[in-house]
């Protein structure tokens, strides 16, 4: 291609205008006499979805075989960035592959209720986890010169009237927990391209949201790739554009070309304008065909590392009496139809055709002959009705068994895209199977594939049990791994399991049509499971071993830290395997402020790294912590705010299984502030230098005490007066300063009241100074 400025320049307004639109489904348009090519985009945040037909105007076509690896869900549990980096490069290599440029992936959307139906599709309840792992597949992806698309920007959390919801958010609770999840991601790996949600957030589309669009992700993050629109999610493209918005998805005839030409003539919309969307997308496109493009790779290479990825990603959350793992002369009864038609991933539009398949028989019977094995469906699969004839047999085929291996989860139908779930139950007809199982007195072993959280009442009944999520085309292979102990699971989970639906922060009103209004605030998962004291059935970070480990000699590099300069504080900590077997461990860094003067969670993720370890082996783990480390988001500053105090710095195996933990001094300038009359004695009071102020301002207001010759009656009416002072005291914490002059009677005049504000910002001023 030309220099894109040269290119811009020669382009006709109708040229302009239909590079902003689609050309087809997935393509981009091209504009021939003008060296302009198409690119080509598709589907899959865990594998290629490339239709395999010829082209359809409605992107429906089944799509061509491809790596399905593990989804968000599961690889979040791996919490190992280097492994999410090396399928983002295997995921690039088949786009390569197809001549496909833009990956439409990943998604980074925090999980804000575990009813959401397309939860199995993004990472974590966390925006610290959730962002450093999508970070490691765009750059993975990236790596390979394909771009990627992060999504869907934002506050997309549900699935029900997703198109039209507006979701209510305070400023606060947007940047801590839905924007950072985005943030690292954006920040660090660059994203080619970034996907805005169908959803309106605090009443504005996001693909014409100017706070979103221009001045957080343009001005503040400084991102100057792609914004395209989630497929059908632009409402009004001239304003789009106006606000930071580029490339409407998908093509939809000559229609939107013509109206942003006669925008343009009208003067709604400055050429100008226009031009910075057209260079932005001729960017991407001689991104994309910059180089020739090469990758050759192997379909038995990528599905290993499938395997790996399952393997890594399967979370151990019970194992009594360490059932798990079983010797291979150990004869096994395999129960549940989930064993044949496995769930390996959710439904809608990243569903993937897995280049290779076995379901956990096939894999039994291939490569572990000479297991003994009993096999019987038990309950059905589309419907939730107790068949008697499976039930009889799954009884048979146990009694006379070692163990049990029995496979439940959610059907297919139940979480996908376009639909949330009505509860956190599995079907009725597992849970009664296990029940009738369980009074065989025989060791139960369960499988567990949800591509999110479930209630179990029916954990009392197994032995142990083994989660997957939806673990990609290699889960099978990966479940005999570790069921038979040639794998020690290492996964820990992305999101906290709730006891109950009713237990988690949105019960009451998730999903809400018109209006979702977020009243729960920051405290989203674990932030809220902890603050409130509720017990949960897993926590979040949650996993169990093969071996065990022990953490000792943490240490931090600075007990006090002045956040006036530019400081980061090193921790470390060493982790050693004091068990039998090799294995990897997850150290989770969580940081808390002891005594916060606003609200905060009680501690919060801020560090975490896996390591690997034979038997008896120590490492050490290091972490660097930042200002951002210890901050929240302040409204009155509009800015990210460090509070002076005490920190807990903790070491966790989970975050309610904190290990080691040091208290770590910060020292910072009080929060910068401008008082007015209607600021509050309380706000004042927070800063040493106003309230200084102020005490001088009210020690004038009091009457003066008397000293000498006091009779009974003066010191009546003394003790009187402290009473009514301090009940007074205790009323002016909230009262606006304007107000000090109503209660007393023009006593303290409004000029007065002025004159105290001006006194107060100028010891703020020269404090700040000092």
């Amino acid at each position: 291609m030309k220099e894109i400025k040269d290119i811009v320049k020669s382009l006709t307004l109708e040229e302009k205008a239909s590079l902003c639109q689609g050309s087809s489904f997935w393509e981009t348009k091209e504009i021939k006499e003008k060296g302009i090519p198409a690119i080509l985009m598709t589907d899959g945040p865990h594998g290629l979805r490339k239709e395999s037909e010829e082209k359809d105007q409605y992107g429906m076509n089944l799509s061509l075989p491809a790596t399905c690896f593990p989804t968000a869900s599961s690889i979040a549990n791996s919490w190992n960035e280097d492994l999410i980096w090396r399928v983002g490069e295997a995921l690039g290599k088949e786009c390569i592959a197809e001549n496909v440029s833009i990956l439409l992936g990943p998604g980074v959307n925090i999980k804000r209720s575990p009813l959401c139906g397309r939860n199995f599709e993004y990472f974590s309840e966390d925006p610290y986890l959730s962002s450093h792992m999508a970070k490691s597949q765009i750059l993975g992806i990236q790596s390979m010169g394909i771009g990627a698309s992060l999504k869907h920007f934002a506050v997309n959390n549900q699935e029900t009237q997703r198109m039209t919801v507006d979701a209510k958010v305070d400023e606060r609770t947007l940047r801590e927990i839905y924007l950072a999840s985005f943030e690292t991601a954006i920040k660090i790996a660059k994203p080619w391209t970034i996907m805005a949600a169908y959803n309106k957030v605090n009443g504005e589309y996001c693909c014409e949201h100017s706070h979103l669009l221009n001045e957080i992700l343009r001005d503040e993050w400084q991102y100057d790739g792609v914004v395209l629109s989630d497929w059908g999610a632009t409402n009004n493209q001239i304003v789009g554009i106006q606000n930071g918005f580029d490339l409407r998805m998908p093509f939809n005839g000559d229609y939107y070309t013509k109206v942003l030409i006669e925008a343009v003539e009208t003067g709604k919309l400055a050429e100008c304008v226009l031009d910075k969307t057209v260079t932005r997308i001729l960017t991407l496109v001689k991104k994309c065909i910059k180089n020739e493009l090469t990758a050759t790779f192997s379909k038995e290479e990528h599905h290993q590392l499938a395997v790996e990825a399952a393997i890594e990603s399967a979370v151990l959350l019970k194992n009594e009496h360490s059932t798990l793992p079983i010797t291979r002369n150990t004869k096994i009864a395999i129960i549940g139809r989930l064993a044949q038609h496995i769930r390996y991933q959710g439904g809608g539009s990243s569903h993937v055709i897995p280049s290779k398949y076995k379901t956990l028989l096939n894999v039994l019977e291939d490569d572990y002959p000479d297991v003994e094995y009993t096999y019987s469906p038990g309950y059905r699969l589309k419907q939730d009705v107790d068949d008697s004839q499976y039930i009889s047999e799954a009884l048979i085929a146990a009694e006379t068994v070692d163990a049990v291996l029995f496979c439940l989860g959610l059907p297919n139908t139940w979480e996908s895209e376009g639909l949330d779930r009505k509860h956190l139950e599995i079907p009725k007809n597992q849970q009664h199977l296990l029940k009738q199982l369980s009074a065989l007195n025989k060791p139960i072993i369960c499988l567990l594939f949800s591509g999110s959280p479930v209630e179990m009442p029916w954990l009392g009944n197994v032995e142990s049990l083994l989660y997957f999520s939806t673990a990609g085309q290699g889960m099978s292979e990966a479940a005999w791994k570790l069921v038979f102990g040639e794998r020690n699971p290492s996964g820990k989970l992305a999101e906290t399991f709730p006891i109950s639906l009713s237990h988690t922060p949105t019960s009451l009103t998730f999903p809400e049509k018109e209006q979702a209004n977020y009243a729960e605030g920051i405290y989203v998962g674990y932030r809220y499971y902890d603050k409130k004291k509720i017990s949960t059935l897993f926590d979040f970070g949650f996993g169990l071993s093969y071996t065990s480990w022990e953490y000792q000699n943490l240490n931090i590099s600075q007990s006090c830290l002045d956040f006036t300069k530019e400081e980061s504080l090193i921790v470390s900590v060493d982790v050693t395997n004091t068990g039998s077997r090799a294995g990897r461990e997850i150290v989770q860094l969580y940081v808390s402020k002891e005594e916060p003067k606003v609200h905060r969670p009680i501690k919060e993720l801020k560090g975490f790294k896996k390591v690997f370890c034979l038997p008896g082996e120590t490492k050490t783990v290091t972490f660097i912590l930042d200002r951002r480390s210890f901050a929240y988001y302040e409204e009155k500053i509009h800015d990210w705010y460090v509070e002076d105090g005490n920190y807990l710095i903790m070491i966790g195996k989970s975050v309610r299984d904190i290990v080691q933990q040091e208290i770590l001094k910060i020292n910072n300038n009080p929060l910068p502030v401008m008082f007015s009359p209607q600021s509050t004695v309380g706000e004042i009071r927070e800063h040493p230098a106003a309230s200084e102020v102020l005490k001088a301002v009210f020690s004038k207001m009091m009457p003066p005490k008397k000293t000498e010759n006091k009779t009974v009656n003066d010191i009546t009416d003394e003790e009187n007066f402290t009473d009514k002072a301090m009940a007074y005291d205790s009323m002016a914490e909230a009262m606006p300063l304007i107000k000090i002059s109503d209660m007393t009677a023009g006593l303290v005049t409004i000029e007065a009241i002025y004159q105290i504000v001006e006194q107060l910002n100028q010891a703020v001023m020269k404090s700040q100074r000092n």
